[in-house]
């Protein structure tokens, strides 16, 4: 038989503990291993976000990952987008691959991108108890889209706004 070698034993990966024995093309493994261990190891957008207008927390009471998404949304575009928490690499990995993908973009855009989009977006192939923490941010994001926290951005007393609350991407 040519072509790619595929694992035939159990392997745990990096990525869970829990992870059921799985049979993928070693070099295929070893590219979603990198690149999800990437994503978790630099996060795009970790943190809290400059002038949010929108947020909301989601966390998975079986494992106890938590995400937290915050937007500042202005003139239904998503102008900048942040994500915090704590939880497995799976969980936060994706946080940061949705946000990376949702900066700039316009809401119909957004509330259309499905649960199934966002675990093509993830790439591997998870067992469905690890794609509860895949799709996480994806139930934070679809949730802090309807969660007002701000009335619009605020100014000083000189009618300036004040600093970090310009959104380059909504401009």
């Amino acid at each position: 038989m040519t072509g790619v070698p595929f694992r035939t034993e159990p392997i745990l990966t990096v990525l869970s503990q829990h992870a059921l024995p799985v049979a993928m093309p070693l070099e295929e493994d070893e590219l979603y291993q990198e690149r999800i261990l990437d994503y978790y190891e630099e996060p795009y957008h970790r943190g809290a976000c400059p002038g949010a207008t929108h947020a909301h927390e989601e966390d998975n009471p079986l494992c106890g990952d938590v995400v937290r998404v915050e937007l500042a949304i202005d003139d239904g575009k998503i102008c900048d987008a942040y994500f915090s928490g704590d939880g497995c690499c799976i969980s936060q990995a994706s946080a940061s691959m949705l946000i990376e993908q949702i900066c700039g973009r316009r809401l119909d855009e957004v509330t259309a991108f499905t649960g199934a989009d966002m675990l093509r977006l993830f790439g591997a192939k998870l067992t469905p108890n690890r794609q509860k923490c895949c799709l996480l941010c994806w139930r934070a994001l679809q949730a802090a889209i309807y969660s007002p926290i701000a009335v619009g951005p605020v100014e000083t007393e000189s009618g300036e706004k004040p600093a970090g609350g310009s959104h380059d991407n909504c401009h």
